[in-house]
């Protein structure tokens, strides 16, 4: 396989569909707004510059790179594609939609994946024909630099699509891990519980966000604290997947802080707002 299309042009799609295309794939970069796809083409050639200052690309490689990507507004771009990576918002309806669509469009042999972080495989599979060839490939935050794909198998999917999925990880230079499909597969289901209590011992005043964070970053060997974390990924984000976690596990023990909600709710959701548990406002 050498073509893919990654649906949604944001921090995630960005990194996947620069991988792709710096291990030789084309690369239909899909979004419904021109101003992401103009971002995340400037992005991909800052962090193809990056790697060449760091001496891990060679200096005519960026172009050959950006090269091997082509973007558009519309799904369509994504019929000559023989895997597709969805990372589109982590929102249930807007998978749900796009998959049908996906379905309708992909070739019938083009395995259909997505990088949700904690959404149903399973469910998501069931709006298309082709369960079988549906398939999570969640990839890490920052994709270029972390090593890690959660390949999810749904209820459906094949040995041959997972098979297939597993090598191209691989070939991407990344390290695959299989997991079966529950909420939150293994990342999320594990880290999202951390990070909830580390919020709530903010919530009943245990300790400040920099003492907790330096407590996991010196004593846990952490490379970053569970708040600082919390905030690179989206407070926004953190709720969503907690939400997935108590309504598909039903335990408590995965109920949403309620410091957690009502950040949410004033609109202090992390980096991209410029401020979380921290102030991102003078670096931003």
């Amino acid at each position: 396989m050498t073509r893919a299309a990654v649906i949604g042009a944001g921090t995630m799609g960005n990194g996947i569909a620069h991988v792709f295309a710096q291990h030789g794939w084309s690369v239909a970069l899909i979004d419904t707004v021109p101003a992401a796809l103009e971002k995340a083409t400037a992005t991909i050639r800052s962090n193809l510059d990056r790697q060449v200052k760091k001496g891990t690309l060679a200096a005519d490689a960026p172009a050959e790179v950006l090269g091997r990507i082509t973007t558009a507004t519309a799904l369509d771009a994504a019929a000559g594609a023989e895997l597709v990576v969805e990372a589109a918002s982590e929102n249930p309806a807007v998978k749900f939609g796009l998959f049908e669509q996906l379905d309708r469009v992909a070739a019938p042999a083009a395995i259909l994946a997505t990088n949700t972080s904690s959404i149903s495989i399973t469910e998501i599979a069931a709006r298309t024909r082709r369960p079988g060839q549906v398939i999570g490939m969640h990839f890490m935050n920052p994709v270029p630099v972390m090593q890690l794909v959660e390949v999810i198998r749904g209820h459906a999917t094949t040995d041959a699509t997972t098979r297939t999925v597993m090598d191209t990880a691989t070939a991407l230079g990344k390290t695959p891990v299989e997991v079966n499909d529950y909420p939150g597969f293994v990342s999320n289901r594990v880290l999202m519980p951390m990070i909830n209590e580390a919020i709530f011992c903010v919530f009943e005043g245990v300790a400040r966000p920099d003492a907790i964070d330096t407590v996991m970053k010196l004593g846990m060997a952490h490379p970053m604290g569970p708040l600082a974390l919390a905030d690179f990924i989206g407070l926004d984000v953190c709720l969503a997947i907690l939400e997935v976690l108590h309504r598909g596990l039903g335990d408590d023990k995965y109920r949403a802080c309620p410091l957690l909600r009502k950040m949410v709710a004033a609109g202090d959701l992390g980096r991209k707002s410029g401020r979380g548990f921290y102030d991102y406002r003078e670096t931003k």
